[in-house]
């Protein structure tokens, strides 16, 4: 694949997950405005998160019928109209409306990116797209808080939260101008068809588990909030057993089959347990406890964003010469950064930047090297499954970690949230250090990352 066409793919990636967390210090600013109430808000927070999550497995597998260039067409200019609706709503419920559907367009474009990575990318250079493709995750979920900062700040004719949410705009644009570029792949043959039963039981039960973890804690976790989750373990526990059963599945039998790849999803999920919840905690604390202004939070959590870069930079090297281990090291790196975030913000400036920095550094290291070491060993049958599967699991360990992460915040303050951020990359330190190979696994040839052969072992 042509770097041309890389950046592409990467540019949507970006602006994606830039997305998530540009609100995270709008919201005031928006409910202010628009004369929003709180559930309004946390709704425009939250709304896209829900639809990008729910969306992610079945867009993989409709990749696979109708190519995914078409499907990353189709998800990008849903994504890029939405985000120009969004940035120009005349009112809360018009900008809900536009960022579920901001969601769902991301959640279409995400799993196409990975498939198109894993099909059109020979093995020998995979590793070092995905390295990109992480470095750019990284990069993206901070640049978010830092350039809604600064509109917000300097708020360009009167407009500094539109514009910052209009950001992607132009980014899509140019993406589409560009599209021919691209490869024009799609699944292996046989993998085309989409289970209608299984799309309808992961969508509908996806949306009544992410629903009431966004919802919940403002509303008072009300009843229907435990009976939508009730009901949700029900449908997805339906899915599993229908995909054993159905022809053709919507998630590919061999895609859990690997060890490998079921505790790097797993280590996925829980990584993403803390990662979005710890940037949205600081920068509440900083603005509500602290009294800061967009800008200065925004000069404060600058070395996090900058730490990744370096870490990022790194991680492809670092995964070739240590594989996993290099990931429970960043894991446990970043629960120690937590247990020292409290204090450090108690302290000169340079002791809080430099936990921060190293925090990023972390986040940047793990970001970059995690779906590179999985897709590694993924069969290419099961290729498109698990590009579904990784960002459901990176979207829903956000979700259910904002929420916890809220709850705990709420009740215990930030050194009690800060605690609950160190035992989620703890237990995502042990996840990854199981991820190992079994013996039969051993015998298969590994161009994408060939020192991964030892890893863990």
């Amino acid at each position: 694949m042509r770097p041309a066409a890389q950046a592409v793919l990467l540019s949507g990636t970006f602006v994606q997950l830039m997305s998530v967390t540009v609100m995270q210090l709008a919201v005031p600013r928006i409910r202010h405005d628009l004369a929003a109430g709180s559930g309004a808000g946390q709704l425009a927070l939250a709304g896209y998160t829900l639809t990008f999550a729910c969306t992610l497995i079945t867009a993989a597998r409709l990749g696979d019928r109708f190519g995914y260039r078409r499907l990353f067409v189709f998800g990008t200019v849903v994504f890029t109209a939405a985000s120009l609706a969004a940035a120009a709503a005349p009112d809360a419920g018009t900008l809900v409306v536009a960022r579920l559907l901001q969601g769902a367009g991301s959640g279409v474009v995400a799993p196409q990116i990975l498939s198109l990575i894993q099909t059109a990318v020979p093995a020998d250079r995979r590793a070092g797209v995905l390295g990109r493709y992480g470095a750019t995750m990284a990069v993206a979920s901070l640049a978010g808080p830092l350039c809604c900062g600064v509109l917000l700040h300097f708020d360009p004719f009167g407009a500094g939260w539109r514009v910052a949410l209009a950001l992607p705009v132009p980014v899509g644009l140019a993406a589409l101008g560009l599209v021919r570029i691209l490869p024009d792949g799609r699944g292996p043959a046989g993998t085309g068809r989409v289970d209608p039963i299984g799309a309808a039981l992961s969508l509908t039960g996806l949306v009544l588990l992410v629903l009431p973890l966004t919802l919940g804690q403002d509303a008072g976790w009300p009843a229907w909030t435990w009976l939508s989750a009730v009901l949700a373990i029900g449908l997805l526990v339906a899915f599993g057993v229908s995909q054993r059963r159905v022809r053709h599945p919507l998630v590919h039998p061999e895609a859990l089959t690997a060890a490998t790849t079921r505790w790097g999803i797993a280590a996925v999920l829980l990584f993403n347990a803390g990662i979005p919840s710890f940037s949205l905690l600081l920068s509440l604390h900083l603005q509500g406890a602290l009294h800061h202004d967009p800008l200065v939070t925004a000069a404060t959590v600058a070395p996090y964003a900058i730490g990744a870069v370096p870490g990022s930079r790194l991680a492809e090297a670092a995964a070739r010469r240590f594989g996993a281990v290099i990931l429970a090291a960043a894991s446990g790196g970043l629960a120690v950064v937590s247990l020292l975030v409290v204090p450090a913000l108690a302290a000169p400036a340079p002791v809080l930047w430099t936990v921060l920095g190293a925090g990023g550094f972390a986040f940047g290291l793990f970001t970059a090297s995690a779906f590179s070491l999985v897709l590694s060993r993924v069969p290419p049958p099961a290729a498109s499954s698990v590009s579904g599967l990784l960002p459901t699991a990176q979207q829903l360990g956000g979700t259910v970690g904002v929420a916890l992460a809220g709850v705990v915040y709420t009740e215990g303050a930030m050194g009690a949230a800060m605690g609950y951020e160190a035992f989620v990359f703890l237990l995502a330190a042990v996840a990854t250090v199981r991820l190992r190979r079994r013996p039969a696994d051993r015998a298969a040839p590994d161009t994408a990352l060939p020192s991964w052969r030892n890893a863990g072992s």
